[in-house]
């Protein structure tokens, strides 16, 4: 199981996914470019005492993420709005990669026409969303009970 940020726009919740990847073992693909500098000093202070036990991969583009190794095994399920599939009615898989859009934007169309699977976590009828690495916790959660891994 694989998190994955795409473009991500605020720093702090690339710091959160980074916690997130580091308590639950999950690695952590970052699609650049952000919407903020990036470099390994930023990221560790992002991360805080997190960084040394998260395994965070960065990739300069999606083109990139998709010819990286880690993308040879797993389907890659997009996390989105406008999801398919509730998240209580999808079946996880243990090499699926969770992916995530960007804050402001989402996921642009090339995102979308490439994901194996859209899912949506539902939310109450007149609010919009969920902040990004809320989202993003409760996916991975679900998807490693669901598949056995915690």
């Amino acid at each position: 199981m694989r998190l994955a940020l795409f473009q991500p726009d605020i720093p702090q919740n690339l710091g959160a996914a980074i916690r997130l990847s580091a308590c639950f073992g999950a690695p952590l693909d970052v699609i650049e470019p952000c919407a903020f500098p990036v470099s390994d000093r930023s990221l560790k202070r992002a991360a805080l005492d997190y960084g040394p036990q998260a395994d965070i991969r960065r990739h300069d583009s999606w083109r990139l993420f998709l010819k990286a190794p880690e993308r040879s095994a797993g389907r890659l399920v997009l996390f989105s709005t406008k999801g398919a599939t509730r998240i209580d009615q999808f079946r996880f898989e243990p090499d699926d990669t969770l992916l995530f859009g960007r804050e402001s934007a989402g996921a642009p169309p090339e995102v979308h026409d490439r994901a194996d699977a859209a899912v949506c976590i539902p939310i109450r009828p007149g609010t919009r969303s969920l902040n990004l690495s809320v989202s993003a916790g409760v996916a991975l959660y679900a998807a490693l009970t669901s598949t056995g891994r915690l």
